[in-house]
C-alpha cells in the first residue's frame, strides 16, 4: 500500500489555519478570496492563538501587584508565557525573557543595555530595525558579502583589527527580509566570541520558519516580535544575558520598575531598581500580547518546524520556479546559488514599477503583496543599482523605479496562492510587452 495514498501534497493546503483565510476582496474580475503574501511585514494571526486569547479574555485582571483572584490568573499567565518563549527558545538556564513592543523596541532597548563605550558591529545589509539603534555609539558598518562564509571572513577581518572586544556586540540578521536567505548565524557567533564580542541575533524573519535555539546558536541575546510569530501586533521579546541589564538603567522608568521611591535630601528623588526583568518591563505589561506569543510558540512546536520547513521549501521551489522564465524579471539575492532560504521573495520587472505592479495584483487578482525598499535602503541600493531611465509605458504599467515587489509567506499559505500570483505576474507582464533590457547577470539576479 503505498503510504502517501491520500493524502495532500506537501504545501498544497495551508499547514495551519490562521484569520483571514475566508476573507473575500473586491476585484476588477469579481470578488476574490484574499491571497496574503505579505507576511515578512506581518503574518495572520492563527487561529488557535486567537481562540486561546478569546478564552483568557474574561479573565482578564492586573498583573503582579493585585490581591484579587483575576489579578493572581493574570500574573500566572504572564509568567508562565514568559517560560513558554524560555523553552521555545532553548534558552540558557540563566537567561532571562524581557517582553518588549516589537523587535525594533527589543534592540533599541538593548543598545541603552549596551556599556558606555561599547561599539557595534553590523552589516549594511540588515534591516533598519538593527542598523539605527545603536547611532549614540560607535558603529562599525560591515560591507555586504557575497556568501554565508564571506559574512564570517568579513566579520573576522573587522574583529580582528580591533581586538580584544570586551563591550563589543555584533548584530546578527537570521534571515533577510528582501531575500529570504538565512545568515550563517551559529558561524559569526563564534568568531564574535573568540574575539571577545557578544552577539544578538535579529530573529525577526527567522523565528517563524526554524527552531531558533539560543543555546545551540550561541548567541547572547535573540529578539523578535509577535506580529512575524502569528500572533497579534504589540508585543515582542529580547531574551538572553543578564548581566547587561542589570547593571543598566531602567529602559523604562516608572511603576513595576521601581522597588522603592523615597524623597531624600534636598528635595531630590531616591529610587531603588528591581533587579529582576521588571526593572525593563516598567508599566502596566502587555499581558494579552505575552500570552498570544506563548501560544503560538505552543502551535508552532506542535506541528514541529521539520513539517513546517518541508511545507515552505515546496511552496518557495514553485514560487521560483513559476518566475524563473517571465520576461524581464530578476529575482534578488545576496548570496545566489541554493543558499537557504525562509520563505520571502523579491524581484523587479525591467520597465516595470513595482508600486504599480503590486496595486495590480492586488485590484486585478485579490494578492496581496509588499513593494517598495522593504526598510532595508542600503540592502537595496546595493541589489538594484541605481534606477533605470524613465521609459515610455503601455498605459497602467508604470515607469521603472528603484523599488521591488516582494512576496512572503508560511504556514498559513496555500499551493493556490503561490500558482495565482506567478499566472497573475505572467499575465500583467505579459500585457505590458516588456522584455529583457539587461544581460544574464545583471545586479540583483543573484544567478536566477
Amino acid at each position: 500500500m503505498n503510504p502517501s495514498r491520500g493524502k495532500t501534497p506537501p504545501g498544497r493546503a495551508p499547514l495551519l489555519a490562521v484569520l483571514g483565510r475566508d476573507v473575500t476582496v473586491p476585484t476588477a474580475r469579481g470578488d476574490a478570496a484574499h491571497a496574503a503574501l505579505d507576511y515578512a511585514a506581518s503574518t495572520p494571526v492563527l487561529a488557535q492563538v486567537w481562540e486561546e486569547v478569546a478564552a483568557f479574555a474574561p479573565r482578564y485582571g492586573s498583573v503582579h501587584r493585585g490581591s484579587g483572584h483575576l489579578s493572581r490568573y493574570s500574573t500566572a499567565v504572564f509568567e508562565d508565557s514568559r517560560e513558554e518563549v524560555a523553552r521555545f527558545l532553548d534558552l540558557r538556564a540563566d537567561d532571562r525573557v524581557v517582553f518588549t513592543r516589537s523587535t525594533t523596541d527589543s534592540l533599541n532597548m538593548l543598545a541603552r543595555w549596551l556599556p558606555e563605550g561599547g561599539s557595534v558591529y553590523a552589516f549594511e545589509t540588515d534591516h533598519h530595525a538593527a542598523l539605527l539603534p545603536w547611532r549614540r555609539r560607535e558603529v562599525v558598518l560591515l560591507d555586504a558579502p557575497d556568501s554565508p562564509m564571506g559574512a564570517v571572513r568579513i566579520l573576522e577581518e573587522a574583529l580582528r583589527r580591533r581586538a580584544p572586544l570586551a563591550d563589543a556586540l555584533v548584530c546578527v540578521t537570521g534571515a533577510s527580509n528582501v531575500t529570504g536567505e538565512v545568515w550563517p548565524v551559529r558561524e559569526l557567533a563564534a568568531v564574535a566570541h573568540g574575539y571577545g564580542a557578544r552577539t544578538v541575533l535579529d530573529a525577526a524573519q527567522l523565528v517563524a520558519h526554524r527552531q531558533v535555539s539560543v543555546r545551540g546558536l550561541g548567541v547572547d541575546w535573540v529578539a523578535f516580535s509577535g506580529h512575524k510569530l502569528y500572533a497579534p501586533f504589540g508585543a515582542g521579546v529580547l531574551a538572553g544575558r543578564w548581566d547587561w541589564p542589570r547593571a543598566a538603567e531602567p529602559y523604562l522608568a516608572g511603576g513595576g520598575a521601581s522597588r522603592s521611591v523615597r524623597r531624600g535630601p534636598e528635595a531630590r528623588l531616591e529610587v531603588e531598581w528591581e533587579a529582576g526583568v521588571a526593572r525593563h518591563e516598567g508599566g502596566t505589561p502587555n499581558v494579552v500580547g505575552a500570552h498570544a506569543i506563548a501560544s503560538a510558540c505552543r502551535a508552532l512546536r506542535g506541528v514541529g518546524f521539520d513539517a513546517l520547513r518541508a511545507h515552505e521549501e515546496h511552496l518557495v521551489h514553485e514560487l521560483r520556479a513559476g518566475l524563473r522564465d517571465v520576461p524581464g524579471l530578476r529575482q534578488l539575492s545576496l548570496f545566489g546559488g541554493r543558499t537557504d532560504r525562509v520563505p520571502v521573495v523579491s524581484f523587479t520587472v525591467d520597465g516595470v514599477d513595482g508600486l504599480t505592479l503590486a496595486d495590480r495584483l492586488s485590484r486585478e487578482y485579490g494578492i496581496g503583496v509588499r513593494a517598495g525598499l522593504f526598510c532595508a535602503h542600503p540592502l537595496m541600493n546595493r541589489l538594484l543599482g541605481a534606477p533605470a531611465a524613465a521609459q515610455p509605458a503601455p498605459a497602467g504599467c508604470g515607469t521603472a523605479r528603484l523599488d521591488a515587489v516582494r512576496a512572503s509567506f508560511g504556514a498559513g499559505t496555500s499551493g493556490e496562492h503561490i500558482s495565482r500570483l506567478v499566472r497573475a505576474v505572467r499575465e500583467l507582464v505579459n500585457a505590458c510587452g516588456f522584455t529583457p533590457s539587461g544581460p544574464p547577470g545583471a545586479p540583483g539576479q543573484g544567478g536566477i
